[in-house]
C-alpha cells in the first residue's frame, strides 16, 4: 500500500453523480470516469465498499408526494439503486476490478444477498463490494445505509462524492455567492445549522461509531485518490 491514510473505506455516490449534466439516467462517460477513479484507489491496496443512491432513476420522496404509499415508493427507490449498482459493477469489471454486488433485497439472479461476514471476506480479498437496495427497509436513506454498512464492515471513513459541489457550504453557493465553505465541522454543528449533508439518522450512526465523513467533488479526475492519500479536499466532518 502506498501513502494511503485509510485501509478500508466506504464510498457514497448519489444517483445524480452517475447522471452527469443530463440530470437523469446513467451517463456512460461519467460512470466510466468514476470506475477509473475507483481502480486507481483499488490498485493502492485499499479495500473499497460502495453505496450508490437511486435518485437519477427514482426518488421515494417524489412518489410519496404524488400520493403513492411511502413504503412502496421507497422500495421502488431501492430497486433503482440495484440498477445503478449493476451498471457500476459492469464498468469496474470491464477495467479489471473484481466486484461483487450485495443486495439487501434478495434477488439471487443478479446479486448476492447482503451478508456481513461475506462482505468483509470480499474486501479482504481486495474485491470492490457494492451495497445495493439500501438497508432493505423503507423510510431509511442511502446515507443511512452508508453509515450502517461502514460501521458493520469496520470502515475507517465515509467518502461522500458530490457531482455539483466541492464541500459543505453555509448556504447554496450557486445562489449565494457569499456562502462560506467549511474545511471541517462536527456532526452536531452540521445538524444544528441544518446544512443538509446527510440525514440525522446517518449522522447519529457516524457519531456513535466514530466514523468521519469527507464531502468532496468527484467531477475532477483523481479526487478519490487524493482524498485517500490525505489531501485536504472538500470538508471533513467528525466527532460531536
Amino acid at each position: 500500500m502506498t501513502s494511503a491514510h485509510y485501509r478500508r473505506i466506504v464510498l457514497k455516490l448519489s444517483g445524480e453523480a452517475l447522471s452527469g449534466k443530463q440530470g437523469y439516467g446513467i451517463e456512460p462517460k461519467v460512470i466510466q470516469s468514476i470506475a477509473a477513479q475507483v481502480k486507481e484507489v483499488a490498485e493502492m491496496g485499499i479495500e473499497i465498499a460502495i453505496v450508490v443512491g437511486g435518485g437519477n432513476i427514482w426518488r421515494g420522496k417524489i412518489g410519496s408526494e404524488m400520493g403513492m404509499d411511502r413504503a412502496t415508493a421507497d422500495y421502488m427507490g431501492m430497486l433503482a439503486t440495484v440498477m445503478n449498482s449493476l451498471a457500476l459493477q459492469d464498468s469496474l469489471e470491464k477495467i479489471g476490478i473484481p466486484t461483487r454486488v450485495q443486495s439487501s433485497i434478495e434477488m439471487r439472479q443478479v446479486a448476492e444477498p447482503y451478508i456481513r461476514r461475506k462482505a468483509i471476506r470480499h474486501l479482504e480479498k481486495k474485491r470492490v463490494v457494492i451495497f445495493a437496495a439500501g438497508t432493505g427497509n423503507p423510510y431509511f436513506s442511502t446515507d443511512t445505509t452508508a453509515a450502517l454498512r461502514a460501521a458493520e464492515v469496520e470502515a475507517e471513513v465515509i467518502l461522500m462524492a458530490k457531482n455539483n459541489v466541492d464541500g459543505v457550504y453555509s448556504d447554496d453557493p450557486k445562489i449565494n455567492k457569499d456562502a462560506r465553505k467549511y474545511d471541517s465541522l462536527s456532526f452536531m454543528d452540521m445538524l444544528n445549522e441544518g446544512l443538509g449533508v446527510m440525514d440525522s439518522t446517518a449522522s447519529s450512526l457516524c457519531m456513535d461509531n466514530d466514523i468521519p465523513l469527507i464531502v468532496f467533488s468527484i467531477t475532477e479526475e483523481g479526487n478519490i485518490k487524493k482524498v485517500v492519500q490525505g489531501d485536504e479536499l472538500g470538508t471533513i466532518i467528525r466527532g460531536k
